[in-house]
């Protein structure tokens, strides 16, 4: 039962978040929107810092549950890639839909909980240089690194997935779902944006298949 009440508490500071924000919410806010004392509030949270805190670390644990489960699926690179960053702009896209103060929970130099939106992208970073390092980019090999220094070897020469190690390209994608987090339609902008970008880094190899919504 104590787990049950933890998630009635969590549940009801994000219904408080969403009407005064992080700073003007209060355990007593909290308490009211569960019906119960401020003591009882208190038997399973500190007070409400430990609870916005707890409710950053749930929300964000669920989304990268998420990632992980399509970082990890059978499924072409481009699949994964695009599930790995769908669990980001889903998260985005639910807190900032709720209210302009859910959003809130999203940021990265907040006192409260900025350590676990790091730590979210950095986890989200680690699953997609996994993901790009299993489907083949290497990087350009010192020799090829060389070679671009001192010029191409013809007019139009190009080598994508030969330039771009796993690291650089999970970083492109973490910018890219960035990109899109402020854009309207960005959810449905995400596919076409993440084929297009690993068919430049992978070729053919990171295609999607197609999607069977867009078939007439």
């Amino acid at each position: 039962m104590g787990g049950d009440r933890l998630t009635e508490v969590l549940d009801a500071t994000y219904d408080c978040l969403t009407r005064y924000g992080v700073r003007r919410t209060t355990v007593d806010d909290i308490a009211g929107a569960m019906g119960v004392s401020r003591s009882a509030v208190y038997q399973y949270v500190r007070g409400k810092d430990d609870a916005v805190r707890r409710l950053a670390e749930r929300l964000h644990t669920r989304a990268l549950e998420r990632a992980r489960r399509a970082a990890s699926a059978d499924a072409p690179p481009a699949t994964r890639v695009r599930g790995v960053l769908e669990a980001k702009l889903g998260l985005v896209l639910e807190l900032a839909g709720d209210s302009p103060h859910t959003a809130e929970l999203l940021d990265e130099k907040a006192r409260l909980f900025g350590d676990i939106c790091h730590g979210f992208t950095a986890d989200l970073r680690t699953l997609l240089i996994g993901v790009f390092a299993e489907a083949g980019l290497r990087g350009a090999a010192p020799a090829e690194e060389e070679a671009d220094e001192a010029g191409p070897a013809g007019a139009g020469a190009v080598d994508p997935a030969g330039v771009v190690d796993p690291a650089e390209a999970a970083d492109i994608c973490i910018a890219l779902v960035l990109g899109l987090e402020s854009v309207p339609g960005g959810e449905q902008l995400l596919r076409p944006a993440v084929d297009a970008l690993l068919t430049g880094l992978l070729g053919d190899a990171g295609a999607a298949p197609p999607d069977p919504r867009t078939r007439r």
